[in-house]
């Protein structure tokens, strides 16, 4: 099993609870669609601040292990990971195997990415 530093795994943690911020942020006001847009904006504004003091240190720390490239690949990889469950268990929308299919094609593009 392969030994991984702090600065390899702490990016992958913040990046993690960044994009749960993040797609309450972008997302999360769907549900409540009656709310007047400015509401929805300035609440998605006040949750990014806290994806941003998650997401600048992880790359800054991640920066020392990983590639900008490599980060943002594992931001991606993520993204989609938190907004299957987010789309699910908080909008209680379906998955499809089209987007099952979607996903995983991203994901083996992010793994060329990781390949030395």
């Amino acid at each position: 099993m392969p030994s991984f530093s702090p600065a390899a795994l702490w990016p992958i943690l913040l990046l993690s609870l960044s994009n749960i911020f993040m797609t309450f942020a972008w997302y999360g006001h769907l549900k409540y669609k009656t709310s007047a847009l400015w509401i929805a904006i300035v609440a998605s504004w006040g949750i990014a601040f806290f994806e941003y003091c998650l997401a600048v240190p992880a790359n800054r720390i991640g920066a020392e292990v990983y590639s900008a490239a490599q980060l943002k690949t594992i931001q991606e990889v993520i993204t989609l990971i938190v907004f299957s469950g987010f789309s699910v268990f908080f909008l209680k929308e379906s998955l499809t195997i089209n987007h099952a299919i979607g996903f995983a094609l991203i994901a083996a593009g992010a793994a060329f990415v990781f390949r030395g």
